[in-house]
């Protein structure tokens, strides 16, 4: 799998205003050559001289680039599927509620069925996401229904513990059709009430995912080619200290991927 970093390894800085090229940066600094772009800098809303100058930059850097977005409308994926094609991305991943937008199983399926020869002719593999409210077996539904190898899932390490599922289980279930995996470090604690567990972002490594496990099952099934890493940074005292907080963990975590991807390959 080829390591990478997104918009969401950087969730604090890109709130505060960072942009492309920052992202750029943080990926040349690293020794990567590959970004996610989320829905956290929304890449509809470029022109098509701020897309074409990106993906010079990217070229120029010799860095790949995935395209990310949220809302899975017809017209939504359409718009992505030519924005993936004019920036050079092979992956779109997709959140695929928006607000008060929630479709359901059946009509995300409608409407990825509907629009595959599109991908096909571009070369494009869609990533739904787990995000939080779809169950894995639902996701799976979804894929299975769908039934084409330009069809799958971006598997993150945590959100499903917002719809009461464990990454043990859903990994299992999902594993055979991820494409795309969002490696993200988490803890556990109890609140100085006592009352419930707060669940909070790690440095990689540093947290309860088993991260030479999750890539190992994953690498198992030999579909998903890109891991990315994101971040939920517990903020600190003010904005400055927790995008520097932020930094220092980027790279902290970076360097642990970088010494447990390739053991497994050893």
């Amino acid at each position: 799998m080829k390591l990478g970093i997104s918009t969401y390894t950087y969730g604090w800085a890109f709130e505060a205003g960072a942009n492309e090229y920052d992202l750029i940066a943080h990926a040349g600094s690293f020794g990567v050559s590959l970004v996610q772009v989320g829905d956290n800098l929304p890449l509809h809303l470029f022109s098509r001289e701020q897309l074409f100058a990106f993906k010079s930059c990217l070229q120029q850097k010799n860095i790949s680039i995935e395209v990310g977005a949220r809302g899975l409308t017809e017209q939504r994926l359409l718009l992505y599927i030519g924005i993936c094609k004019a920036i050079g991305a092979g992956l779109l991943r997709f959140v695929t509620d928006d607000g008060d937008y929630t479709p359901s199983a059946g009509d995300i399926t409608k409407i990825i069925r509907k629009h595959l020869v599109f991908l096909q002719e571009n070369d494009i593999v869609l990533a739904i996401e787990n995000h939080d409210r779809l169950t894995a077996q639902e996701l799976a539904g979804i894929i299975e229904a769908v039934d084409s190898p330009h069809a799958g899932i971006c598997l993150d390490s945590v959100n499903s513990m917002g719809a009461g599922e464990h990454i043990g289980m859903v990994t299992n279930l999902l594993g055979p059709y991820t494409v795309n995996l969002h490696i993200k470090d988490f803890g556990i604690r109890r609140p100085e009430h006592k009352q419930g567990f707060i669940i909070e972002g790690r440095i990689a490594g540093e947290g309860r995912l088993d991260i030479p496990w999750l890539l190992q099952r994953i690498g198992s099934y030999h579909r998903c080619r890109t891991c990315i890493l994101e971040q939920w940074v517990p903020p600190d005292k003010d904005r400055a200290a927790t995008i520097e907080k932020e930094r220092l963990w980027a790279q902290k975590s970076i360097d642990y991927l970088k010494k447990v991807l390739p053991a497994l390959h050893s």
